[in-house]
C-alpha cells in the first residue's frame, strides 16, 4: 500500500513538472525566443579579436547567435551554425556569435566561431544578452533596420544553404 501511495505521489509530481515545462519559456512564462520586431538595445562590446562592436555596426540581415558551452542543444547546433556562417556572402561581418559562459569553458566554442563570425565571449547577464533579451540557448536571430532602428526580423533562422541563398538574393 505504501509503494502505491508513493508511486501516485511521484506520478502527480511528474505531471505538474510536465505542465510547467510546457509553458513557453519554462516556469517563469517568459518567451524562449525573442519576438520578431523586438528592438535591440544599445551595446558596446569587444570581439575576441579585439574589434570594438556596437549596435550601430550591425547591418540588415546580420545573423546573431547566442550559445552556451554548458547547453547540449548548443553543442548540437554549433556545427550547423559554423557551416551556415562560413557561406554567408558578407563573410564574418554577416554574423555575430555570442558565447555566454566562463572563458575557460567557452574556449572551444570561441575557437570554432571566431573563424566564421565576429565573436564575443561574455559572462551570464552580459551586455549583449541583455541588449538582445536572449534568455534561452541556443538563440539564432536575424536583425535589420526597419524604421532606422535595429530590431529582430526573424527569430527562427533556418541554418540551411537554401536559407542562406534567400538572404544573398
Amino acid at each position: 500500500m505504501l509503494n502505491l501511495l508513493l508511486t501516485l505521489g511521484v506520478v502527480k509530481r511528474l505531471r505538474e513538472h510536465t505542465e510547467l515545462l510546457a509553458v513557453p519559456g519554462g516556469p517563469g512564462g517568459a518567451p524562449a525566443a525573442v519576438e520578431v520586431g523586438t528592438e535591440i538595445g544599445t551595446f558596446s562590446a569587444e570581439t575576441v579579436d579585439g574589434e570594438r562592436l556596437t549596435d550601430a555596426d550591425l547591418g540588415d540581415d546580420t545573423v546573431v547567435a547566442f550559445f552556451s558551452p554548458t547547453c547540449a542543444p548548443c553543442k548540437a547546433k554549433l556545427p550547423k551554425f559554423v557551416e551556415y556562417a562560413a557561406g554567408l556572402p558578407a563573410g564574418p561581418a554577416g554574423a555575430l556569435a555570442v558565447v555566454v559562459g566562463e572563458p575557460e569553458e567557452s574556449s572551444a566554442f570561441v575557437s570554432r566561431l571566431s573563424a566564421v563570425a565576429r565573436t564575443v565571449q561574455e559572462s551570464r547577464g552580459g551586455e549583449l544578452a541583455e541588449a538582445f533579451q536572449a534568455r534561452a540557448f541556443p538563440t539564432v536571430l536575424r536583425v535589420g533596420r526597419p524604421a532606422d532602428r535595429l530590431a529582430v526580423t526573424a527569430n527562427r533562422v533556418a541554418l540551411t544553404p537554401a536559407a542562406r541563398a534567400r538572404v544573398a538574393a
